[in-house]
């Protein structure tokens, strides 16, 4: 019989994918937990307030760039359908989405600090059978640093976008805000632009204080 031939980035890519879709689907459910709580019902009513990944998938973002990242062989980019928000329905609109707003990146610190010190922990416990475990949990602390830092940047569709006109209410940053699709092309040339090098640095950076931290637990 012909040998078996394994694709160890497609085995590396499959695995991971359980760990994409509870990153986002953890980034999403934090917005509606927090919208929940100060008021606004929207995204509950919509069936968003789950953890479960099938309610927040997007069919491009969460199927169709993960699949163009593995084929082009870059860094698996992908993003869940956004939570519906309501302003009005929040006391105090400005204070109240700002913190829904920023609920999603931390929520995705958190989970990159958990996965890292499960990292941790089984590096001193296990053995080289759970080295693939290893890779994959390394892999999704270091993503979910990537989703909180992206998720901050000033950029819509991004949250940072609405934690700028937040908390710096003016002509100029609702502008920002609300640029619609052209705040999606400067989000794809910041992407493409020698900023993204610095960027980078920025997660790198975070991700070597997780090491520092937590690496020897």
């Amino acid at each position: 019989m012909p040998e078996v031939q394994v694709n160890e980035r497609l085995i590396n890519f499959l695995l991971f994918l359980p760990v994409f879709f509870i990153s986002l689907a953890f980034h999403e459910f934090s917005h509606a937990f927090f919208a929940h709580r100060l008021g606004d019902d929207t995204a509950k009513d919509e069936g968003r307030l789950s953890l479960n990944p099938i309610k927040h998938i997007d069919l491009i973002g969460s199927v169709l760039m993960p699949l163009i990242s593995f084929a082009s062989s870059s860094f698996l980019i992908g993003w869940a359908k956004p939570v519906p928000v309501n302003r009005r329905n929040f006391k105090n609109m400005l204070r109240d989405d700002a913190v829904v707003s920023f609920a999603g990146p931390v929520a995705n610190f958190v989970l990159g600090v958990f996965l890292f010190i499960l990292y941790a922990l089984l590096q001193q416990s296990a053995g080289p059978a759970f080295e693939k475990l290893s890779g994959i949990l390394w892999m999704g602390s270091y993503f979910n640093v990537f989703l909180f830092c992206f998720n901050l940047l000033p950029i819509p569709p991004m949250d940072g976008s609405h934690i700028l006109f937040d908390i710096f209410p003016n002509e100029f940053t609702a502008k920002i805000a609300g640029s619609g699709l052209y705040g999606f092309l400067f989000l794809m040339i910041f992407i493409f632009s020698p900023l993204w090098g610095y960027f980078i640095r920025v997660v790198n950076f975070i991700f070597k204080l997780f090491i520092f931290a937590f690496g020897k637990l």
